[in-house]
């Protein structure tokens, strides 16, 4: 792809987030104050796994572990800066942990003991993730009827049950 027709997409798609996004602020504080996880953490993050990946021999795999962390958080920030969601996105850091000490293992020496606290964080952090999204589903359906009628039929299935046919 040439260099127009690159710079041409990029004004189309930014003519585009202007005409659809009339009250958004462009101050550069605002920019940097919303995209601050993708302008530090996530390339620092990728500079440790670069460091990693480009060693001869890969001898530093404890490089890993606070790239991997990073990343994940990185993104996990990211997310919860553009869709204003720490409240439910906050185990997104202990999952970070547990994929920081996962690239250990996979490219390390294969220690079967830090499968351990992997499991043990990524378990933590799905329970989590779980208990809240659940908790902020029902707390936005409440008031809903969508949700009355959905526990109706899911009782009244419930109650009158599905009668298999004999083969």
């Amino acid at each position: 792809m040439n260099s127009r027709a690159f710079m041409g997409i990029l004004l189309v798609m930014f003519g585009a987030f202007l005409f659809f996004n009339q009250g958004f602020d462009f101050g550069t504080g605002h920019i940097i104050g919303l995209l601050w996880p993708s302008m530090f953490v996530i390339p620092l993050g990728l500079f440790f796994h670069w460091m990693y990946f480009s060693m001869t021999g890969r001898k530093g795999t404890g490089l890993l572990i606070p790239g991997g962390i990073l990343v994940t958080a990185g993104v996990v920030c990211q997310i919860s800066m553009l869709f204003d969601s720490w409240g439910y996105m906050w185990p997104g850091f202990i999952f970070a942990v547990a994929i920081g000490l996962f690239e250990f293992y996979f490219f390390g020496g294969r220690n079967k003991y830090l499968l351990i606290p992997i499991s043990i964080l990524t378990v933590l952090s799905l329970i989590f993730f779980t208990v809240f999204s659940i908790g902020a589903l029902l707390s936005s359906f409440s008031n809903q009827p969508i949700l009355a009628v959905v526990l109706i039929l899911f009782g009244a299935v419930l109650l009158v049950g599905w009668k298999k046919r004999p083969v």
